[in-house]
């Protein structure tokens, strides 16, 4: 499975925010996400970074 997980940095440490993400968008001061099950959630954040290896998205709070 090719799906990532969403981790907010909060006070130098990752927070989960959101699993099986297989589509991100990243909108002005927001990032969309959308799961395999067709939920969507979007959060007050920028994508600090990516990495397509460890299935993982890092975002910081704005």
């Amino acid at each position: 499975m090719c799906e990532s997980t969403a981790y907010i940095l909060r006070d130098g440490k990752e927070e989960m925010v959101f699993e099986g993400i297989e589509s991100l968008e990243n909108r002005n001061d927001e990032v969309k996400m959308i799961n395999i099950f067709g939920e969507v959630k979007t959060i007050n954040a920028k994508i600090k970074r990516f990495s397509l290896v460890d299935h993982k998205i890092i975002l910081e709070p704005n």
